[in-house]
């Protein structure tokens, strides 16, 4: 026999081993076959000796063609399960290296390419990858999806999502924690709270209340992967300014009582359910500080007054500190800004709207140069009754709220008034409004207990592609959903495996989110009980991308272009609720339909099919397919009808839903039509919506918002001169 080497993939060259082709065929033999069934040892050697044979005329050989004669001679000898089981071995190791090589270039890019041409580095805006701690998470996360792809996941569903059918989000995470909570304020800070390194004692001002509300959230992102939020952070402010105008009624009193030389006022029976504060006068507390104090009315009257002006301003710094805050806070190794929502707009107390008020103010204000803040994402409730309609007590702070997000993109809106929402509403029960993440996530439905927004959060998501399933059916709608219903079962089945391995924690494991009672019923169990009971509170939901394109590929027309698309879309998402529906009544879990924000994995399902089908107009010719039931930003058509046609996937999604409406110009210049959009958004019952508009950032001094002769910050002009940019300051 002339065989002496074996070239490796590598390039390497090693001493051929007759032993390796024959334990690679023994261990084929092993998995395809019972004990009873296995071959024997001589069957394996004469098919090894048939393999020498075949290779005995050369000098070397390259250990993939080595792998094409051992299937060929496995066939060959009848021996087809054994062949099989020896395919699928050479197959999960090809994946296990392409992975391989996949994390080793993954490396190479965060170390040592300039993070502007690397989509890798800015796949989260919340982490900063060029920063020491933000490439070492980013290194981190890399390897442990590496891990968890060739160690952990089932053969089905690390091909499904390997082949971008879905697309297994956080997978890094998968082993370790879950996603999302929404957290009510007013529970976690009465009593005071520890964040693991210190105990708080409950907060007894507006700005504590502001400041420790920035803490929970910090703390809280620090034991899960998703975003946090907090659902009703007008109520939970409400009580801070509550506290610090007793305060302040207290100094005010102390200095008048100094500068009239007045010896002693008897202060412990002044009733703080009167004397409250209020935004314009409140004969009634006046009359009862007068009484109560033995002051002349006009003194009492100064007393409460200016009582009113310092929780006012107190209020105005906390929040402001609140913005800034929000954007400067740390956590994971310092490497991410926590993404942070909060929701409000449903307390009408004098306190409340003073808190919706500030933040408000703070918001449009924005930071140091003016720039928007990334963060908090403000989301303002919608409620007929309370500030939607004109003689409503809010209404003037949806007004306000309107030209803020004509201004800074934020706040969004969330409708308590759809049908789907306000099943749920309880006046005066601020955790039976429905809230939101600013990712648009919404948990609300519980078939374990209470039907609350705090408290509680989502498990998990899986989105199914859409458009690859169309493409796979070869335009065959009853091909599409035998598909459809397919990866709806993987991703069920899959999204069962990772609950187990979440289910088996402890309280331990999550030291604030579950061992400071944050979690619905966490509060009840001891630090090393199991977390599996309150798991159940929890949501798991599969979403979807690319709706748009995959009506496209069906019937040649998505769902803006013709109404047979658009009874097909909501078909095919009414499917998917239907499907999720059922596992919940079978189950007993909270299941959801998620109309998923995906825009990054929008991308990398594009690139994908574009690789494997080509480039086919209006499914794969853009760099991105449309997120989730969107029309496409690009398809030209009026804001009536975009809201007609969107508006009925909100009713379906109840994991979460949002409608996005682009307009032009600068919406600031005319609120009255911002809000006219706000309002037929709202009326069609549409879940949760925004409205998009262009944003300038100076490149000199960071001010962002609309600039158009002159930066509102900095004062520069930019000109040209002939060919060339001049930029002027004056």
């Amino acid at each position: 026999m002339k065989l002496k080497t074996v070239t490796k993939r590598s390039g390497t060259t090693v001493i051929y081993d007759r032993n390796k082709i024959f334990n690679a065929i023994a261990g084929a033999n092993r998995d395809a076959t019972t004990p009873k069934d296995r071959l024997q040892a001589s069957d394996i050697d004469a098919v090894t000796g048939a393999i020498e044979f075949a290779i005995s005329d050369r000098d070397s050989i390259g250990v993939e063609e080595i792998q094409d004669v051992v299937e060929k001679s496995l066939m060959a000898h009848g021996f087809f399960d054994v062949a099989k089981q020896y395919i699928v071995y050479r197959e999960k190791h090809a994946r296990r290296r392409e992975a391989q090589k996949r994390l080793m270039d993954t490396y190479r890019d965060i170390f040592f390419v300039d993070s502007k041409s690397v989509d890798l580095k800015r796949d989260n805006a919340n982490i900063n990858t060029d920063a020491s701690m933000g490439i070492m998470l980013k290194l981190g996360a890399e390897g442990a999806k590496h891990f968890v792809d060739n160690y952990v996941l089932p053969e089905e569903f690390a091909i499904a999502d390997h082949e971008n059918y879905i697309h297994i989000h956080d997978k890094d995470f998968s082993l370790i924690t879950f996603n999302c909570c929404q957290i009510d304020l007013l529970k976690l800070f009465h009593g005071g709270f520890s964040t693991g390194h210190g105990f708080l004692r409950e907060p007894n001002s507006i700005r504590s209340y502001a400041s420790l509300a920035c803490i929970a959230i910090q703390s809280n992102q620090n034991d899960m992967f998703g975003g946090q939020s907090i659902n009703a952070f007008d109520y939970a402010m409400a009580e801070g300014v509550r506290k610090s105008f007793k305060k302040s009624v207290l100094s005010e009193i102390k200095r008048a009582s100094f500068y009239c030389g007045v010896d002693e006022v008897n202060v412990d029976e002044i009733d703080f359910e009167i004397c409250r504060y209020a935004e314009n006068e409140n004969p009634a507390a006046v009359a009862h500080l007068s009484e109560v104090l033995g002051f002349d009315e006009k003194l009492a009257k100064a007393v409460y007054s200016e009582a009113c002006r310092d929780v006012e301003e107190e209020t105005h710094q906390a929040m402001e500190a609140l913005i800034h805050n929000f954007n400067t806070l740390h956590s994971r190794a310092g490497a991410q800004v926590p993404f942070s929502s909060i929701n409000y707009g449903m307390d009408t107390s004098p306190e409340g709207r003073l808190a919706i008020r500030e933040v408000l103010n703070a918001t449009e204000a924005g930071l140091g140069n003016g720039e928007t803040p990334i963060f908090p994402i403000s989301v303002f409730q919608l409620k007929s009754g309370v500030n939607y309609d004109f003689n409503d007590p809010n209404y003037d702070l949806f007004q306000q709220a309107c030209r803020v997000s004509a201004k800074r993109l934020f706040p969004n809106f969330v409708n308590i008034d759809a049908p789907y929402n306000l099943q749920y509403y309880k006046p005066g029960d601020y955790n039976s409004c429905v809230a939101t993440m600013g990712c648009r996530t919404r948990v609300m439905s519980n078939v374990n207990g209470p039907e609350e927004s705090g408290s509680r959060g989502n498990f998990s998501f899986v989105t199914i592609n859409l458009p690859k399933l169309a493409l796979e059916a070869k335009g065959d709608v009853d091909v599409f959903f035998e598909l459809f219903d397919k990866y709806i079962q993987i991703s069920h089945d899959y999204l069962l495996f990772r609950l187990k391995t979440i289910e088996d924690k402890h309280v331990y494991n999550y030291p604030f989110l579950m061992g400071q009672g944050v979690w619905m019923g966490s509060d009840k169990l001891k630090l090393t009980d199991g977390i599996r009971e309150v798991l159940k509170h929890a949501s798991l939901s599969i979403g979807f991308c690319g709706l748009a394109e995959c009506l496209v590929a069906l019937i040649g027309k998505h769902h803006g272009q013709s109404e047979e698309a658009q009874e097909l879309g909501l078909k095919i998402v009414g499917h998917l609720r239907e499907r999720t529906d059922k596992f919940t009544a079978e189950e007993h879990k909270n299941w959801t339909t998620f109309a998923t924000p995906a825009e990054s994995t929008a991308g990398q399902f594009q690139r994908s099919n574009r690789k494997k089908y080509g480039r086919i107009k209006g499914v794969t010719d853009r760099n991105y397919m449309t997120n989730s039931n969107h029309v496409p930003v690009y398809y030209k058509m009026s804001v009536m009808k975009k809201i007609e046609i969107e508006a009925p996937y909100h009713a379906l999604c109840n994991a979460g839903h949002i409608a996005y409406i682009e307009i032009d110009g600068d919406p600031a210049k005319n609120p009255t039509a911002f809000e006219a959009v706000i309002r037929a958004m709202h009326d069609a019952n549409m879940g949760y919506f925004s409205i998009n508009h262009p944003v300038d950032r100076d490149p000199i001094c960071g001010y962002t918002g609309i600039i158009e002769n002159e930066c509102p910050h900095c004062h520069r002009r930019e000109v040209t001169v002939g060919k060339f940019h001049i930029n002027r300051l004056h």
